[in-house]
């Protein structure tokens, strides 16, 4: 029974290790034959076409996820209403709410101010021209579309400040 049992033993062994080394040639092949990109922060080995253009490929080794790390069931909740912010005492709130309501019309102010420059300096499309800006028309068109561009800045954080000026109960411009 003993010679049965280590001639199946040696069956068995070389059987897996022909599986462990067929294993291991058909993950090479696998390897070699998917490219990882990496776009930004994602990593993809199947990018868009459009991807392709701006991903770079990753050479050398694998790319290995970390799953984040789940928080324990136990883990001590915070004091408050349940949703996960604690409680505020209503004045301290109103104080809260009335500062940032202050620091909104600043930077709203800021804003427009900045905003009328801009647009006063870029005069619809037809600044002045400066100084070598007169023999070079490739400098001026890159000042205008800068001008172009800052006034289209301007103009968005005009209209986000007015937003959250009206998000907090306030009636902005």
């Amino acid at each position: 029974m003993q010679f049965h049992s280590s001639r199946l033993l040696r069956s068995i062994t070389k059987w897996l290790g022909v599986m462990a080394v067929g294993g291991l040639v058909s993950s090479f092949g696998v390897q070699a034959q998917s490219s990882i990109y990496r776009c930004g922060n994602e990593y993809t080995n199947n990018p868009t076409p459009e991807q392709k253009r701006s991903c770079k490929l990753i050479e050398g080794g694998g790319v290995t996820v970390v799953p984040a790390v789940k928080p324990r069931a136990n883990a001590a909740k915070p004091a408050g209403d349940g949703v996960g912010q604690p409680k505020v005492d209503p004045d301290q709130q109103k104080a809260r709410d009335n500062d940032a309501r202050a620091i909104l019309d600043a930077e709203l102010r800021k804003a427009e101010a900045k905003l009328a420059e801009l647009q006063k300096e870029y005069k619809n499309g037809e600044p002045e021209k400066k100084g070598e800006e007169l023999r070079n028309v490739a400098r001026y068109q890159e000042r205008v579309s800068d001008l172009k561009a800052g006034v289209a800045r301007a103009e968005a954080d005009v209209a986000g400040l007015r937003r959250e000026l009206q998000r907090l109960g306030n009636s902005a411009k």
